[in-house]
């Protein structure tokens, strides 16, 4: 029983440890929970994943929230005061009351001040809204694009996998060849050679693997090493409407343009509110003072005003607002013409992506499989080299390298495209577009 006080005193931090030890657990599962039950990732699913969990959102969500929450301080009256005071003197003294004075008074702004801080105040929360969305757009395409790379990267894998199997068939052909006397040694150990720069050419993929993986994590706000699932196939492509509709699309869609337009509305409302400044403020009072004889003179109300003197000071503020609101507005004319060369540069490479896509697919592609194939064909019947062979296939693996390449950096660039606009492309159907293939 002597322990038991000892016990006692440890309790509370015995439940905080199982609390915060609970806690703990509950975000690791949360944490190893996402994507468990995904064999592959779709870029919408790991855009909505950054989304949910990327800590800078929640941090302007918490900014916004905040400024939401100083609409009502704007618009509030300050609080009344009440006074007392009291004639010590009077305490006692007979035949007289004793003397004691009692006011409260309530301060009233011009009218129409409170209505334009609370306005300013709105317009204020509504560009911190804006700051939302424009997160949520560069957090998509940042999502995309790293869906981009963690693809080309696991197709990067795949082809070398291929090739490598393949380069051990051609080195079993030279092994053959040389067995019967139709090639020298040397084909065998050059097929080794390049057999060699493929696994080291593996363990380079692998470690880019890694870097894409713990670049997604990051994002995610997860552990660098968590596990993500294999990407799935890009998806079909984006018809892409012509370029002058997209510049038009993004001026009105644009987050930024519109929290510039909100900060404009800001600053305009409080140039109104400075022009106000020069009207009095006026303070309501009411008040009970046993200090006059006459009981018909104790109870008073009354209102006073400021008087506003200082003039060069309110016509100083109305000044500063007003070249405030200017700033503003040429800002929003500086941003309209970057996002439409914003628009049109990532619009150009987009189509040249298309381009380099629709080149790589019906051209060059077929070309190096043809030459490939021709080469293995003219060697294994004794018409063809060995070098002649390798250099076709090394041409080969360049070529689909070159050819997964172009398609991420298509969908990359369509991701930055859609986050210029300000949008998705694929949810504008009511808009003129052309049609492109990738």
């Amino acid at each position: 029983m002597g322990h038991l006080p000892h016990v006692i005193r440890w309790l509370p931090l015995g439940f905080a440890t199982i609390l915060l030890t609970s806690s703990w657990s509950m975000a690791q599962a949360d944490e190893d929970a996402l994507f468990i039950h995904d064999k592959q990732i779709s870029p919408a699913q790991l855009v909505k994943a950054m989304i949910k969990r990327n800590p800078d959102l929640s941090s302007t969500q918490a900014a916004w929230e905040a400024s939401q929450a100083r609409i009502g301080q704007a618009s509030a009256l300050d609080d009344p005061m009440l006074s007392y005071a009291v004639a010590p003197a009077t305490a006692g003294v007979t035949g007289l009351d004793f003397g004691q004075r009692l006011e409260i008074s309530q301060k009233i702004p011009w009218p129409g001040k409170l209505r334009l801080r609370s306005e300013a105040a709105t317009y204020e929360a509504d560009a911190a809204r804006e700051s939302i969305s424009s997160l949520r757009l560069q957090l998509a395409a940042a999502a995309k694009s790293a869906f981009a790379d963690w693809r080309f990267i696991h197709e990067a894998i795949r082809i070398n996998r291929i090739n490598t199997k393949l380069l051990q068939e051609f080195r079993r052909i030279a092994e053959v060849r040389y067995s019967a006397g139709l090639a020298s040694k040397q084909d065998a150990l050059r097929a080794d050679v390049e057999f060699t720069m493929l696994e080291h050419q593996a363990i380079i993929l692998e470690r880019q693997r890694r870097e894409i993986m713990v670049r997604i994590n990051t994002l995610l706000n997860r552990a660098p090493d968590s596990h993500i699932p294999l990407p799935s196939t890009f998806s079909t492509s984006t018809k892409l409407p012509e370029a002058r509709v997209l510049r038009e699309l993004a001026i009105k869609t644009r987050p930024e343009l519109k929290s510039l337009s909100a900060h404009v509305r800001a600053a305009e409302t409080r140039t109104d509110l400075a022009q106000r400044e020069f009207y009095p403020d006026f303070k309501l009072t009411g008040g009970y003072n046993s200090l006059w004889n006459r009981h018909a003179k104790r109870f008073t109300v009354g209102i006073s005003i400021n008087i506003p003197f200082g003039q060069s000071k309110r016509h100083a503020s109305v000044d500063e607002f007003r070249a405030e609101m200017q700033r503003m507005e040429w800002d929003r004319v500086g941003a309209v013409k970057q996002i439409e060369a914003e628009v049109q540069n990532n619009y150009d490479r987009v189509e040249e992506s298309i381009h380099t896509l629709s080149l790589f697919h019906k051209r060059l592609l077929p070309l190096a499989k043809e030459n490939m194939e021709t080469a293995r064909a003219d060697y294994q019947a004794g018409n063809g080299d060995f070098l002649t062979l390798i250099s076709a296939e090394k041409n080969l693996i360049r070529t689909e390298l070159e050819f997964e390449q172009a398609r991420a950096n298509y969908h990359k660039r369509l991701a930055e495209l859609e986050r210029a606009v300000g949008g998705s492309l694929n949810q504008e159907d009511n808009i003129k577009s052309k049609g492109s293939s990738s």
